[in-house]
């Protein structure tokens, strides 16, 4: 039997892939990895057509989950893409490149 998970790592995950489910947050992260791996607030809501609390509020999201990070330049917030948690998720994604043992259980649909 596999070990439990850590209950922060399993927050980790939650936080990460509810921050991706949303298709906007995923092009956020796409542009500004895209443009160098960091762009302005300002210029990331210049890329949507949507209103500047919804790009803030998407933004915050992306923080929180640890997929973006800011650093403030005068009255400017500057994001980064922040790998560490992008790698947690590639490391999730990894166990299904794993091959199944019989002792897996359940049917394959």
């Amino acid at each position: 039997m596999r070990k439990q998970e850590p209950r922060d790592r399993l927050d980790a995950y939650e936080a990460v892939f509810t921050a991706l489910a949303h298709p906007v947050r995923r092009r956020i992260l796409l542009t500004v990895y895209f443009k160098g791996g960091s762009m302005t607030a300002g210029e990331i809501a210049n890329t949507f057509e949507h209103a500047w609390p919804t790009t803030t509020r998407h933004l915050k999201v992306l923080e929180s989950a640890g997929l973006l990070r800011h650093e403030r330049q005068g009255r400017t917030r500057r994001y980064r893409i922040d790998c560490r948690r992008l790698n947690l998720v590639r490391d999730w994604l990894a166990w299904f490149s794993k091959p199944q043992t019989e002792t897996s259980g359940g049917e394959h649909v």
